[in-house]
């Protein structure tokens, strides 16, 4: 005769389907003992309620687990989403901004139990390779050149001002992730809305090459000198062949 322990997990969120057995959400379980004789099994009629967390800091952990999973479904579905072009690029740049801050926001939160997000989705068989790479590759949503000569010119004006926003703010010493991420997120976006512009142009890729360094940071990290000092250099470079690669007035 052997007596075992089984628990059950009732999941209580509305994407609980979504969610592997083990990742509790809100939820109880009980315990029954049990024994098993041959192919029968018989169960003791005394049943013991027992909580699946110990204390409240334990049970704010498990909920951050699932909105970590629940958000890196919910990209998956926005990038598969975008890409069989069932929703247009003005809904989807905005969902994936929203999603990509508060996935940044998350993982600073689990910083310490959830070191490695790729673990994490290996851990609970997540196959989705373009949230992946749409949250720990490229940080940033993907964006739609602009189509008009007035929507060129303000996409230029918006990377000057990013440009010089960037460079100020490194200047002032502004180098904590959580200052410069944004920055650079919004300089490769700009970048990436004007035309003339190719795909290997320097700024893009020296952009994405940092939002990659500092996706890899927690919010808090800041920097170091010679990080800084070559940040400063890339952009500075980028900036002047930014300039150069606009077309001269003829006037």
């Amino acid at each position: 005769m052997m007596d075992f322990k089984i628990q059950s997990a009732l999941l209580m969120r509305s994407f609980s389907r979504d969610l592997p057995f083990h990742v509790p959400v809100n939820s109880f379980t009980f315990s029954v003992e049990f024994c098993v004789r041959g192919n029968s099994m018989a169960a003791y009629p005394e049943v013991k309620e027992m909580k699946l967390w110990n204390d409240k800091r334990e049970r704010e952990m498990y909920d951050n687990f699932a909105d970590l999973f629940a958000i890196i479904k919910t990209t998956e579905k926005l990038e598969k989403a975008y890409v069989r072009d069932v929703i247009s690029a003005k809904e989807y740049e905005p969902g994936c901004a929203k999603l990509i801050a508060q996935f940044r926001t998350l993982k600073t939160t689990l910083r310490d139990t959830v070191p490695d997000v790729e673990r994490f989705m290996e851990a609970y068989k997540m196959d989705c390779p373009a949230a992946a790479n749409r949250l720990l590759v490229s940080g940033i949503p993907e964006h739609k050149s602009a189509s008009s000569d007035s929507g060129t010119a303000v996409a230029v004006a918006e990377c000057v001002q990013h440009y010089i926003t960037a460079m100020d703010s490194l200047r002032l010493n502004m180098v904590a992730v959580d200052q410069v991420h944004p920055l650079l997120s919004d300089l490769v976006g700009s970048l990436s809305r004007v035309p003339l512009l190719t795909p290997d142009f320097e700024g893009k890729v020296k952009g994405r090459e940092w939002i990659a360094v500092l996706n890899k940071m927690g919010a808090a990290d800041e920097l170091n000198e010679q990080q800084v000092r070559q940040l400063q250099f890339d952009l500075e470079s980028s900036y002047n062949a930014f300039i150069n690669s606009l077309p001269k007035s003829s006037g």
